[in-house]
């Protein structure tokens, strides 16, 4: 019997802008080439023996291709995804039904696993070795396990913080791989090869121009271009070049090395209201009005890559990239460490 293809379920879900550019297969997919590799290696492996993939955990920064390739696995497994999230999955029995669902060899994808509670983690350990789940059916004096049998499947976790992943949980993943920042060259082949699937016109210096204010991140990546497209086709002609792209990311306020406004205000609260630190995490996620959950997931590692920052022990620091980028002076800086 004819089951649809993996790509086809995941557009289906979710028929978003991300979706039509999202590559599905690994020949399409541009960079991380080791992590591709080691992959790609595994899939060739578990298909001769003809058994099930082992278990993939993807760690990484949001945007950097973790559930494409979970996608992609799927499509070279020849198997369905099923795709949730930790956070969704709140009891055992949600758990129980996911994974019963599957047919052999399927892939259960569950973005942000670092979430996931752990009353329910404690199920995945016996699912993921044994391929059995034992749930607990009524409370008190009735209270009685139940041994559910399951398909042999593979678990895909994808994760932007893996120091949160218990380590039970984390031992029980036969392929770990971390996802890196791209390089502007590699985001450039990506920005092409999405306007070529937008059918946008655009040249080289204009992929350049918007993959190199990117940080590192296809998915940015992706959304400038939407972007610049826009005032592509509003005020020069549906064609994109690198004054076009240059005019377009700067309404956007996104500046030549890729920072934007909240990055801006990040560096400026710690070189100037803060004077270069140390000064804690909350302190500086009051002063700009932002989540310290997202400084420190979203803002900081792109920063801190690119040596704008430095997160210690006392605080963070702001670097002299950091001043000389806006244009400051070291002269305010503390010259000794404050309380924080």
């Amino acid at each position: 019997m004819s089951q649809p293809r993996p790509t086809e379920t995941l557009n289906q879900r979710n028929p978003s802008f991300d979706n039509r550019l999202r590559p599905t297969r690994f020949e399409d997919f541009v960079g991380q080439e080791r992590v591709r590799e080691r992959l790609l290696l595994a899939v060739e492996a578990a298909k001769r023996r003809g058994e099930s993939l082992d278990h993939v955990i993807l760690s990484g920064p949001p945007g950097l291709g973790k559930t494409t390739l979970a996608y992609i696995l799927g499509e070279a497994m020849g198997v369905h995804v099923k795709a949730t999230s930790g956070p969704v999955i709140d009891k055992p029995g949600d758990l129980a039904g996911l994974l019963t669902s599957l047919e052999p060899g399927d892939i259960l994808f569950i973005d942000e696993i670092h979430r996931m509670q752990r009353t329910v983690e404690e199920y995945l350990y016996s699912a993921m070795e044994d391929f059995v789940i034992d749930i607990m059916i009524d409370q008190g004096p009735n209270a009685r396990s139940v041994r559910l049998d399951l398909p042999r499947f593979t678990l895909v976790g994808a994760t932007t913080r893996s120091g949160l992943i218990s380590a039970p949980l984390r031992s029980r993943f036969g392929l770990a791989n971390r996802l890196d920042y791209y390089s502007a060259e590699t985001l450039q082949t990506i920005v092409i090869r999405s306007a070529a699937r937008l059918e946008v016109a655009i040249d080289t210096d204009g992929a350049r121009e918007i993959a190199s204010r990117a940080r590192g991140t296809p998915r940015i990546a992706n959304n400038l271009l939407r972007r610049v497209r826009d005032y592509a086709q509003v005020r020069a002609d549906s064609f994109i070049n690198r004054v076009v792209a240059s005019e377009a990311l700067a309404m956007l306020e996104i500046d030549p090395y890729g920072l934007d406004e909240m990055d801006k205000r990040l560096l400026e609260a710690l070189a100037v209201k803060f004077g270069g630190g140390p000064v804690g995490l909350t302190n500086l996620a009051v002063a700009v009005g932002e989540e310290p959950d997202t400084i420190e997931e979203v803002y900081e590692p792109y920063l801190i890559q690119e040596g704008y920052l430095e997160r210690t022990s006392r605080g963070r620091l702001a670097t002299d990239l950091c001043y000389a980028r806006l244009g400051l002076t070291t002269e305010n800086r503390r010259s000794t460490p404050q309380p924080i």
